[in-house]
């Protein structure tokens, strides 16, 4: 019978935090939106770079959430979400979602989704999710969903990010 493999480690990183969210920012994303209600009907909301596809069938997306989030609560309770991808003209949007201390629902149009999660009017495209899984990793939690519809603008242009910056066209 062969023996296990010796347990295998990383080494330590020879880069600093710094460094290394720089170099993570050399990958361009697209910009979502991530919003679900809490338990007792409160609207959450937040902007996320941090979205993947993960499977056709069944239908599965990925999303993380930092462990400090102050809505981490929520998406821990809470059994389905919305992910919007934003369009080009929704800069202001995802600013307004990445702030801390404001109200980010002011004066932001939505309508309620099939199963409870708010629907970002304008959004390139939107996936309506159930929380299938979650996978802690390092400071972040991983969150697995199960689309359960979606949406999408043909005519969108997406939003971008970049070398922590915004972009509305490929950067060149």
């Amino acid at each position: 019978m062969p023996s296990a493999p010796p347990a295998l480690q990383a080494r330590a990183p020879s880069f600093s935090a710094p460094e290394f969210r720089t170099a993570l920012g050399m990958f361009a994303t697209g910009v979502t939106i991530v919003t679900a209600r809490t338990p007792e009907g409160a609207l959450v909301g937040l902007t996320a770079n941090s979205f993947n596809s993960v499977s056709l069938a069944p239908p599965l997306v990925l999303w993380s959430l930092s462990h400090a989030s102050s809505s981490m609560a929520a998406f821990l309770q809470g059994t389905h979400y919305a992910i919007h991808v934003l369009a080009a003209e929704q800069k202001d949007l995802a600013m307004q979602f990445a702030s801390r201390g404001a109200d980010r629902w002011a004066g932001v149009e939505f309508s309620e989704g099939t199963s409870g999660a708010p629907l970002i009017r304008g959004a390139a495209a939107t996936f309506e999710c159930f929380s299938r899984s979650r996978h802690v990793e390092g400071d972040h939690t991983i969150f697995v969903g199960e689309v359960e519809a979606c949406h999408h603008r043909a005519d969108a242009r997406p939003l971008l990010f970049h070398g922590g910056r915004f972009f509305t066209e490929l950067p060149l």
